[in-house]
């Protein structure tokens, strides 16, 4: 079994000297290194100090100046970088860690919450510490012996006078995986990079026939003047597919890399003046980097559309289209002999037998059985006892499809009411309806729809040569599966048959080993890879790729605990 990442926290990162320093030493048969790093603001990748292959591997991975956590894996995620911007004091409270070292370039004020990351016996190492710092070490319960070494650092070790809550048992490696559109493979990649083994179950005959089955999938952000939780979740996301796809070998419209698509932007056409100004007023107020987002005004926007527009835009320069079958194949192909599939098999039942989960089929055949579940099949959640009190819906959407020549060429994505890609494969993707229904048919009121909402984005005059009412019946309908809030569930099960007093998240009760990674809505591809992220590190009892108020968003309990507090 893999040895347990050895944790290090870094109050001041700087311009990486310390992270650097430790780095270079990291012994290639030690621990996996998982540092932790606050840095009020990026330096940038040119002025780190980090020289030679390690400068080179991590200013190829640096990211834009912007808030949040950002999650770097380095030397083959043997080196896991977490990179916290922001102010120590606003973030300390959000950190969920066992922390193994800490590393104060300069005393900070608030010791005693160092205290509540440190696992027994962490260390400490501290710059130039004053006598009102030693008292606050020593009361947060770090001890030390002598004074400050030559160059002005003093060791401390973490006594706690408390005793400490022993570390959660490591779960068996072994995993059953429900559902193999981009939720499913996600997880199935994360886990494996873990040395888990994996058993993915699958009602169609391969990976990516349901909503991950689409022709072209798009990528982007989303902004808000608020920073509010949803724009803070959604950008993370973002952030961390663009790197998880370059890992997995990149981008490329071709299809010579990992992932069949292309950067080619995104243009996010507002929709009248005040929401132009709003635009406006976001990318100046939170000053986003150009390569991020950039606002263009109307003459700007309508050059660069082929076509002229009333209003601004926002344009993302790295988002574009993807293909999400490419990035399925991909994510399962990286599992090598960790994954075992299971196709044409659909899991209707789970029963929980001593401390494994069965789950059988349609004729109750035994399909996989193991400690853990990781329910990633959608809509398809709702049939299975355990997670049909979840309030999921699905919402369909058709997307229309049209010849190349058949539609004005575009050089980049373009959405407002509807989005519009370039020609993939020589096909226009024009779409997507929300519908309340289950049709699975493709139906003509749909396709007008689309049309009619592309008219109204590129105008009238520029779609009158292509005489889009005649275009043939073509596309493909999905349905995502959606959450009341519309955001993913990420986590473990809540038992609703329990009867226990709750007043907070960690009080529900849960299914032993039985997880969610479910409620994509319209951004599984973005969706998947961290919030597979996210799961991996809590079963395996690693520190988050994101802050606190960020993962209890996510929770799937969170609405069986706002339920019983109205009650």
């Amino acid at each position: 079994m893999e040895a347990l990442r050895h944790v290090i926290f870094d109050c001041a990162f700087g311009h990486g000297e310390q992270f650097g320093a430790i780095w270079r030493d990291w012994p290639a048969d030690g621990a996996p290194l998982h540092y932790i790093a606050v840095a009020t603001t990026l330096p940038p990748a040119a002025a780190l100090a980090l020289d030679g292959r390690h400068g080179a591997i991590l200013r190829a991975t640096w990211p834009l100046a912007l808030p949040g956590m950002h999650r770097l894996a380095l030397d083959g995620e043997r080196v896991t970088l977490d990179l916290l911007v922001g102010e120590l004091d606003e973030w300390l409270p959000q950190i969920a860690a066992r922390v193994n070292a800490f590393v104060l370039p300069q005393p900070i004020a608030a010791m005693r919450n160092l205290a509540r990351l440190a696992a027994p016996g962490a260390t400490l190492r501290v710059r130039a510490p004053q006598e009102t710092d030693l008292k606050a070490l020593r009361s947060a319960g770090f001890v030390w012996q002598g004074g400050a070494a030559a160059d002005g650092w003093l060791q401390a070790l973490y006594a706690s006078r408390k005793p400490q809550a022993p570390r959660p048992a490591r779960p068996r490696r072994e995993a059953i995986v429900i559902g193999a559109g981009v939720a499913g493979a996600a997880a199935c990649e994360r886990l494996a990079a873990r040395g888990w083994q994996v058993t993915l179950v699958e009602r169609h005959g391969g990976p990516a026939q349901e909503a991950s089955g689409n022709h072209a999938g798009i990528f982007m952000p989303l902004l808000s003047k608020d920073d509010n939780i949803p724009t803070r979740l959604t950008r993370a996301a973002y952030l961390y597919a663009l790197r998880h796809w370059q890992r997995l070998g990149g981008v490329s419209a071709g299809g010579q890399r990992a992932v069949k698509g292309a950067q080619c932007g995104v243009l996010q056409l507002a929709r009248d003046a005040e929401h132009a100004a709003l635009q406006r007023e976001v990318v100046e107020h939170w000053n986003y980097p150009p390569e991020f987002v950039r606002w263009l005004d109307a003459d700007a926007a309508g050059s660069l559309l082929g076509s002229a527009t009333p209003h601004g835009a926002w344009l993302f320069e790295q988002s574009g289209w993807a293909y999400p079958t490419s990035a399925c194949k991909s994510m399962l192909a990286a599992c090598g002999e960790r994954l075992r599939h299971v196709f044409h098999s659909e899991a209707l039942t789970l029963h929980r037998v001593a401390d494994l989960w069965q789950v059988r089929g349609v004729s109750g055949e035994l399909l996989a059985e193991a400690p853990n579940v990781i329910l990633a099949n959608g809509g398809g959640a709702r049939h299975l006892a355990q997670s049909a009190p979840l309030p999921l819906y699905t919402m369909r959407g058709q997307v229309t499809h049209l010849t190349a020549d058949a539609f004005p060429p575009l050089p980049l994505v373009v959405c407002r009411e509807a989005y519009m890609t370039p020609a993939v494969d020589g096909i226009v993707c024009v779409g997507a309806t929300y519908d309340g229904d289950e049709d699975r048919a493709l139906r003509d009121t749909s396709q007008r729809e689309n049309l009619q909402r592309a008219e109204q984005i590129l105008g009238a005059e520029r779609l009158a040569p292509y005489h889009l009412e005649q275009a043939p019946l073509q596309g493909r309908v999905g349905f995502r599966c959606m959450a009341p809030d519309r955001l993913p569930l990420v986590g473990q099960l809540p038992d609703y048959g329990a009867e226990y007093r709750m007043e907070r998240l960690r009080d529900v009760p849960r299914h032993a080993g039985l997880y969610s990674l479910l409620g994509y809505a319209s951004r599984g591809l973005i969706w998947a890879p961290l919030a597979a992220e996210l799961l991996a590190c809590q079963l395996e009892d690693e520190p988050p790729p994101l802050e606190a108020p960020l993962v209890e968003a996510l929770d799937p309990a969170r609405f069986f605990l706002k339920a019983r507090r109205k009650e």
